[in-house]
């Protein structure tokens, strides 16, 4: 695996932080920042993308009924919705 060098601006007690977990497992920064990048990266693949909630009255009835056309529309066109049909 090829790696790529980059740079990041953080506070320096959070690269502290970083170093310290570094000594301690007695690997690099490199790797420890890697681990966290990649379990965040992880996390956020795993959440559902809403294009919008709301909670509440909007004085507008059929705002479910049309919300279930579009995505009824978006699913027979192929296209992939951006959200879940329930």
């Amino acid at each position: 695996m090829t790696l790529r060098r980059t740079t990041i601006l953080a506070e320096p007690d959070l690269l502290e932080r970083v170093d310290r977990l570094a000594r301690r497992r007695q690997t690099t920064k490199t790797a420890i920042i890697t681990a966290a990048l990649e379990g965040y990266l992880q996390a956020e693949a795993g959440r559902p993308r809403l294009a919008f909630v709301g909670v509440g009255r909007s004085g507008h009835g059929r705002l479910s009924l049309d919300g279930r056309s579009i995505v009824r529309r978006e699913l027979g066109s192929g296209r992939r919705p951006d959200v879940e049909a329930g």
